[in-house]
């Protein structure tokens, strides 16, 4: 199992503002920091650039660089092992392993961010207008999502789950 200080900090986008593609459908435990190189979130996927993708869109301001460890066979036991000897390694839990765990793993909930006027209109609609006003919040959230990723340089396409927006939620398809 290799430690977390003995792997390479990569570039969190590439030149070309892209994730780093290498790990794409690979299986593996990561670790992303942010600009001063400090712990954000450890995880693990079989699919990273799938995932680095997700955290930069839910996270882009913390996103700054990786270190990945991929593993030929999936395992679950082994990348938990590992995802839990780095968080042991860095000293303390990160806030993206706990406290704001749900804002690294979660889609993002735009219902969160409904002025007080969407919010009053939403509780005074019926099934087929609160959809419609989700909807609609969740395309104004997404516009602010994708204005923060291309301050932060990222120029991947991003596509949200259509259905989703349905309940207000903004998921990476």
């Amino acid at each position: 199992m290799p430690s977390l200080n003995d792997l390479n900090y990569i570039p969190y986008l590439n030149p070309d503002g892209q994730v780093p593609e290498q790990f794409d459908r690979t299986v593996g435990v990561y670790a992303i920091f942010d600009q001063d190189k400090v712990l954000q979130y450890v995880g693990y996927s079989r699919d990273v650039t799938f995932s680095l993708k997700q955290h930069l869109v839910r996270q882009p301001q913390k996103c700054h660089w990786v270190k990945v460890q991929t593993i030929d066979r999936p395992n679950r036991t082994m990348l938990e092992e590992m995802r839990q000897a780095w968080i042991a390694e860095n000293g303390h839990i990160p806030l993206g392993n706990e406290m704001d765990e749900a804002l690294w793993s979660q889609a993002i909930d735009a219902k969160t961010q409904m002025t007080d006027g969407e919010r009053s209109a939403y509780d005074a609609s019926d099934d087929l207008g609160r959809i419609k006003l989700l909807k609609q919040v969740a395309r104004r959230v997404e516009q602010d999502v994708l204005a923060a990723l291309e301050e932060r340089g990222a120029k991947l396409p991003i596509r949200f789950d259509p259905k989703a927006k349905e309940e207000g939620l903004l998921s990476l398809k």
